[in-house]
């Protein structure tokens, strides 16, 4: 059964290691410095958003974190992807946490697709991302 457990401190390094797991099957075209870049920056945002580590029994499935009704992070462990987990997720935090805005890196067209099929539709996107390096990034909105 799919739960979620609030995060403490405790938790960040595993939050870290989803993301570097995540992040490197599903943003192939980070160039190598941004990707350590971000690596670097991600610890400073964790304190900033409701983050909580999702499980399916004992396993951590992954993470999310939300501020107000925007979902700022979802990473999976790769091994979960493709199992429904990330569906389940959504669903819940959209139902439970009325998240309706995400930002999405654009050149990721598998979560873009997977946020559009789940009933989000693109309301701008911008050339760049917060941190001003060269990766578009798409708004979308319920």
């Amino acid at each position: 059964m799919l739960t979620k457990t609030n995060t403490t401190q405790n938790d960040y390094q595993t939050v870290l290691s989803i993301w570097e797991k995540s992040a490197q099957k599903t943003h192939d075209f980070l160039s190598k410095e941004d990707f350590e870049f971000y690596k670097n920056i991600i610890p400073q945002h964790l304190d900033t958003v409701e983050l909580n580590l999702w499980r399916d029994d004992e396993a951590i499935v992954g993470f999310s974190g939300v501020s107000e009704q925007e979902l700022v992070m979802l990473f999976l462990d790769p091994d979960f992807i493709g199992h429904g987990y990330g569906s389940k997720i959504l669903t819940w935090l959209i139902e439970n946490e009325n998240i309706n805005q995400i930002d999405v890196n654009s050149e990721n067209t598998n979560a873009k697709n997977f946020y559009i099929k789940h009933g989000f539709r693109v309301s701008s996107e911008d050339l760049v991302d917060g941190f001003g390096k060269p990766y578009a990034i798409t708004h979308l909105i319920k």
